[in-house]
């Protein structure tokens, strides 16, 4: 019996689908946020203790190089670019957001939309340290300040019609994010004022503000995830194919 051609059947796609966890992509974002504040302590006791015996095995020039790529209060390293994808990350699901609100009556989309600028701008600013250009001292907390309490009233009604869950999650993760940068900004200038910055207190205290930023960007983008599962469905990255195109590369090896 002859068996049918399947090229002459209508196309029949084949779909796989990658679907995003908010708590499953909270926990993998933290563990590795983790293990590089495990990393940058791990290296700066060891500095502290054994500098001398690490340079004399290693020499000067590779333990500098391996300090410096690891370091969370380093620029341009392997930290900030987890920091600087992290906030990407949020800044895309802001994005997605802002799409899918568009489509639904009465929504803030415009207010979605200014916050993936937003965090778009963080991004790049974490990358290339923006603020820390243009003033070397604490002195930029002070006009970060306003503007922190300008768009506090901007979004405060947006925050508030929020539902409940997403509206506590993003005062955590604003609480989080701005007690590092900006309270533990204070604390480590006024220990690095007492004790200087090569010291292992600025070094902790360094790290612990670098550790509370990622925790509070982490915060939000399993905050966005949750929003985006609950009133959207879900978050599906979606490949097809049809079969015709599978029977065409059987043909053709």
């Amino acid at each position: 019996m002859t068996k049918p051609d399947n090229r002459l059947q209508p196309h029949k796609m084949i779909r796989n689908r990658i679907l995003l966890n908010p708590s499953s992509v909270a926990i993998a974002l933290g563990s590795a946020a983790f293990t590089l504040v495990l990393i940058s302590t791990a290296m700066r006791v060891a500095l502290r203790l054994f500098h001398q015996e690490l340079v004399e095995i290693f020499g000067l020039t590779l333990v500098e190089t391996i300090f410096r790529l690891f370091y969370v209060d380093v620029e341009r390293n392997i930290p900030t670019a987890f920091s600087s994808l992290l906030l990407l990350f949020a800044a895309l699901l802001l994005a997605v957001i802002t799409v899918l609100e568009r489509k639904q009556a009465g929504s803030p989309a415009s207010k979605w939309g200014i916050l993936s600028f937003g965090f778009l701008f963080m991004a790049f600013d974490e990358a290339w340290s923006f603020h820390e250009r243009l003033s070397k001292h604490i002195t930029w907390l002070i006009p970060a300040a306003a503007l922190v309490f300008v768009l506090v009233l901007f979004f405060l009604r947006f925050w508030w019609r929020l539902p409940a869950r997403t509206r506590l999650a993003f005062l955590i993760s604003a609480v989080i994010y701005l007690g590092g940068v900006m309270g533990f900004e204070l604390v480590g200038a006024y220990v690095a004022e007492l004790y200087g910055q090569a010291g292992l207190r600025y070094g902790l205290t360094a790290t612990v503000e670098e550790s509370l930023e990622m925790a509070g960007v982490i915060v939000f983008i399993w905050a966005l995830l949750s929003y985006m599962a609950g009133h959207h469905e879900e978050v599906t990255f979606r490949f097809e194919s049809s079969h015709e195109d599978a029977a065409e590369d059987q043909t053709s090896s």
